[in-house]
């Protein structure tokens, strides 16, 4: 279909569309934030945080990530609240005896869910992992349950193949660990570990420092060589970005430094790949979705049923939530190894998008 410009009837429903989209999200937006501050006002006020540090540094930097989270749903709501409007007020009827196709009465659902979609790729790629950063900084200072989670108590990370560093009770305030040890292993049996109490990280160098430390060896009888040494002075190859919890610290990253971070990653044989190429996956298929759940809810609400409204938009937010679960079910799969992290998170957009196909051809022409 050659570009057809945009006509009255397009700037009215591109109008109707995102401005209730967007006033969804206002609204939505005002009662969470309401409802954040009920809940952490006492940690403000018991930790002394300025208002101009809550206002700007965590709750300007909170509103983009509920824009984002909440988009495909609102988008929904939007799509089936005021075209079932149109619907029910026989508008939907007028404009297709006039000769207008469905498929033409698409193109302005169209051009409003582009908007929606680059939106919400540009808060994923680049925005949401900035505004993150600095929201996780507040919290760190200003909430006292956050405060002392930023890092596991037990850090696993492994090397390069078969060396693994395990690293207890790190504080990243003083770049210390109350215990830190090197295992390497051949195939499943450990051959040989480095262990030391207190010992010092150096971001810079990558180097951990100890007055003391223990090397251990083990021959193929389980025999172990045990020695004792002084002043461990040894480098890794482990960046200090990477001993924070892995769930929050790709939250933080922007799509260019999560590609170079999935790169090193694989190169050291990680066993995180699968959880990383999930988020990477998502943050491009969520907005894409948005076209396919437009493409719904524009089929469901152009023709009038028995139920009215009420039935459209329940069987819409029925249709959306399902969605939604869909994707964590299969999310969880690829985290854990059982599935390939691109087709679990495309799935739930591939069953959808014949969803909408079969709608849109059940659809009134």
């Amino acid at each position: 279909m050659r570009n057809p410009g945009l006509k009255i009837l397009d700037r009215y429903i591109i109008r109707k569309f995102l401005g209730t989209y967007f006033f969804a999200i206002a609204l939505i937006i005002v009662i969470v934030v309401v409802f954040d501050w009920v809940e952490k006002t006492d940690d403000f006020f018991e930790l002394k945080a300025p208002l101009n540090e809550i206002l700007f540094q965590y709750y300007a930097n909170f509103i983009p990530f509920f824009i984002n989270k909440f988009s495909g749903l609102f988008t929904f709501i939007a799509v089936i609240f005021f075209t079932s409007k149109m619907a029910y007020q026989t508008e939907i009827t007028a404009i297709l005896s006039s000769g207008v196709s469905f498929r033409r009465l698409m193109w302005p659902y169209f051009i409003s869910s582009f908007v929606i979609a680059m939106l919400s790729l540009g808060l994923n790629l680049w925005v949401i992992p900035e505004t993150n950063t600095k929201q996780v900084a507040f919290e760190a200072k200003y909430l006292k349950k956050r405060q002392n989670i930023r890092y596991d108590r037990h850090i696993y990370r492994q090397i390069e193949p078969g060396t693994f560093a395990y690293i207890r009770g790190y504080s990243g305030r003083d770049q210390r660990a109350s215990f830190f040890a090197l295992e390497r292993y051949d195939g499943n049996r450990m051959v040989a570990s480095l262990e030391a109490a207190d010992a010092k990280f150096d971001p810079e160098t990558r180097q951990w420092t100890a007055e003391r430390y223990i090397t251990r060896e083990f021959d193929e009888l389980h025999n172990e060589t045990f020695t004792q040494h002084t002043r461990l002075d040894t480098l890794i190859n482990l960046d200090a970005t990477e001993l924070g919890r892995v769930n929050e610290l790709i939250k933080t990253m922007k799509i260019g430094e999560l590609n170079q971070f999935i790169d090193q990653q694989q190169l050291k044989g990680s066993n995180l790949i699968g959880l990383l190429e999930v988020e990477r996956h998502t943050r491009y298929s969520y907005p894409l979705a948005t076209f396919i759940l437009t493409l719904i809810g524009v089929s469901l609400s152009s023709r009038k049923m028995r139920g009215g409204m009420g039935l459209h938009i329940g069987v819409g937010i029925t249709l959306c939530f399902s969605y939604i679960l869909f994707g964590r079910f299969f999310e969880e799969f690829a985290k854990g190894g059982v599935m390939n992290p691109a087709l679990a998170v495309w799935i739930p957009n591939i069953i959808y998008l014949f969803v909408s196909i079969y709608l849109y051809r059940k659809a009134p022409k």
